[in-house]
């Protein structure tokens, strides 16, 4: 496994994706973004969509903008301890070869009908007000990996709008992309929308890295 939690530089990290089973990587030189189908069975991802359900509140935002229904979906902080969270943080170790030091504790999202997230990225804005707050520690975001555990009945993409790529939900399909440009500057061709549930529930899994070990 790669020591390496920062983004930069990320061509290690890149390489370790790409050589994994049933990678594809989207050709295109704004966004090194990678899709692997079948992450996870259907079996772990019902176990997590249980904890989800079990704990999940409101979302929130970093720096707020005003719009209150800039996302409406709801969160969970998944317990470490819990098995089914090991085996996943495990496996997500694996499949990134990003030192598990550098990441965040793993989040569930829970999309109802008529929920979304509009279009925003990953990282915190440099000038950002919460920037401080957030990355003082252990720095700005450098990888995201995100895992469908379901289909929703209609609805439920997410676009990466820089980019004009869209991703159907489909149950243990994961992705994984950098935030950060190979100068170690946040990219903003990540930006990335997940969109309104039009029918049926959606469950997703969020786990990101950061520049520096997580020490909160």
């Amino acid at each position: 496994m790669s020591n390496l939690g920062s983004g930069h530089p990320s061509e290690p990290v890149v390489a370790h994706i790409a050589a994994q089973p049933g990678v594809q990587k989207l050709p295109n030189p704004k966004l090194t973004l990678f899709i692997a189908k079948g992450f996870l069975d259907a079996a772990h991802c019902a176990e997590l969509i249980a904890l989800i359900d079990r704990d999940r509140r409101p979302s929130t935002l970093a720096d707020a903008n005003g719009d209150n229904a800039f996302r409406t979906s709801e969160t969970c902080d998944l317990d470490a301890a819990e098995p089914a969270v090991e085996r996943l943080e495990a496996a997500i170790a694996a499949f990134s070869g990003l030192d598990p030091r550098h990441g965040e504790p793993v989040q569930g999202q829970r999309y109802a009908v008529g929920q979304e997230f509009k279009a925003h990225t990953d990282y915190f804005e440099p000038k950002g007000a919460d920037f401080a707050k957030f990355c003082s520690v252990a720095g700005n975001r450098t990888w995201t990996l995100m895992i469908y555990l379901n289909e929703p009945e209609a609805g439920g993409a997410t676009r990466f709008k820089v980019v004009d790529k869209l991703v159907q939900p489909e149950t243990g399909k994961l992705l994984a992309w950098n935030n950060l440009r190979s100068d170690g500057r946040p990219n903003p061709a990540t930006l990335h929308h997940g969109m309104k549930v039009r029918a049926g529930t959606k469950y997703v899994i969020t786990k990101w890295y950061r520049e520096r070990p997580w020490g909160w």
